[in-house]
């Protein structure tokens, strides 16, 4: 079991974290210690903040008064609601917070459930909860908490969480949740300039997205719908709009989140070790497939689109270990459609279908216990079939944002 601790300031942040998780079915309340339960069952976010601050004096001086912590077993450990609620009053008695109010959440949105706990690390007397040596006593609870409850131990996994997503598939239904779970993670990791580069990246999971744009009474509107494909590259469900998937799936964050990636990409040298990578595989060649697989020997996936009469009209490379996503000519012009068409005119195509990402994840780099968006991160799928598709771990220490002109 993984324990992670955050501490901050912000005890509505942390609340409506996982009280939005809740109200999107992908999350539910398993025990409240020290705050009253509702007459209907239903924690809302106004009352679970109003009966937490009620426990804290309005003086204190504790600079961050709020811990948020993530509990998660290990992918092989299959638990109980109730296992899962008696695990996290445990260790929040042994950590030292048996006398404080808090709230046990369990996050169902991925494959590998796992709860969160909102607390006060301040009393009613405006006192901190000890922190002395906190982590290293953190880490004993679990290691104890791990033979009481026969689980598997958390030496040898990686720090963090392991990331293996799962291609949607429209035969398992449930197409929402199945987008949801591969879809965040993926717009988390990886950087991505354009649509079109998006659209090539979650294609790779059986995931198809389109802009919805137009006016109603004089008012613009830019909508993306989600849709789940087929083997062919094929609609194969009802479109889901993202505001049923959550906010971060939307045109403006994912306008935000080009504009994040493009800055980066300028700033890092991806593209510098790709195209050596990409231009030794591209002079060896003898088929389109023989080109994927040199590719894919080096974390790389190539996604082409085809015209009807069979001509290459895109051409997208997916870098896993950088986890870049880089269209043929914004790598390179040695690597646009024009070339590869002209490259690929004379050779056998042997287009493979569906397009699968084929990367081993034995080599992506590891990462730290750090806050996605400054919350706890939530989700570590397991994939258990070949072919295996790349694990997504997050990144060992999240870059300060470059800032460009004149700062005043």
């Amino acid at each position: 079991m993984v324990a992670k601790i955050n501490v901050g300031k912000n005890l509505y942040g942390a609340l409506a974290y996982n009280q939005n998780k809740v109200d999107e079915g992908e999350a539910k309340v398993l025990a409240a210690h020290l705050v009253r339960h509702p007459e209907d069952g239903r924690f809302r976010l106004d009352e679970s903040m109003r009966q937490l601050l009620e426990w804290m004096p309005s003086h204190y001086r504790t600079e961050k008064p709020v811990i948020h912590i993530s509990l998660n077993p290990h992918p092989d450990d299959v638990l109980t609601d109730g296992q899962l609620a008696e695990i996290g009053k445990e260790y929040m008695e042994r950590l030292g917070y048996g006398n404080q109010p808090y709230l046990i959440f369990k996050h169902e949105d991925i494959d590998q459930h796992h709860i969160h706990i909102v607390s006060l690390r301040v009393d009613s007397e405006g006192k901190k909860v000890s922190d002395k040596f906190e982590h290293r006593r953190s880490k004993e609870i679990t290691e104890f908490l791990e033979q009481k409850y026969d689980l598997h131990p958390a030496e040898g996994q990686k720090k963090g969480e392991e990331w293996q997503l799962k291609p949607v598939d429209v035969t398992k239904g449930d197409i929402k949740r199945q987008i949801a779970r591969t879809l965040k993670p993926l717009l988390k990791l990886y950087r991505f300039q354009t649509m079109g580069e998006l659209r090539a990246l979650l294609s790779l999971y059986n995931i198809g997205i389109e802009e919805v744009k137009g006016e109603i009474n004089g008012r613009t509107y830019h909508g993306i719908l989600y849709t789940a494909l087929d083997g062919d590259g094929e609609t194969a469900a009802t479109p889901i709009k993202s505001s049923r998937l959550g906010k971060m799936t939307g045109a403006e964050q994912l306008n935000a989140k080009m504009r994040e990636s493009a800055a980066k990409i300028k700033s890092d040298p991806c593209r510098e070790r790709l195209r050596p990578l990409v231009a030794d595989a591209l002079r060896q060649f003898v088929g389109e497939r023989d080109f994927r697989d040199r590719l894919a020997k080096e974390q790389i996936d190539l996604v082409l689109r085809h015209n009807e009469t069979g001509r290459i009209y895109g051409v997208t490379f997916i870098d896993h270990r950088s986890r870049t996503v880089l269209n043929g000519s914004r790598l390179g012009k040695e690597f646009s459609v024009n070339i590869l068409n002209g490259r690929f005119q004379d050779q056998p195509q042997n287009v493979s279908s569906p397009l699968q990402p084929t990367v081993s994840p034995a080599v992506v780099p590891g990462h730290e216990d750090k806050i996605l968006g400054g919350l706890l991160s939530d989700m570590e799928p397991e994939l258990n079939y070949v072919p295996r598709h790349p694990k997504l771990l997050k990144p060992d220490k999240k870059k300060r944002r470059r800032r460009y002109g004149r700062q005043d």
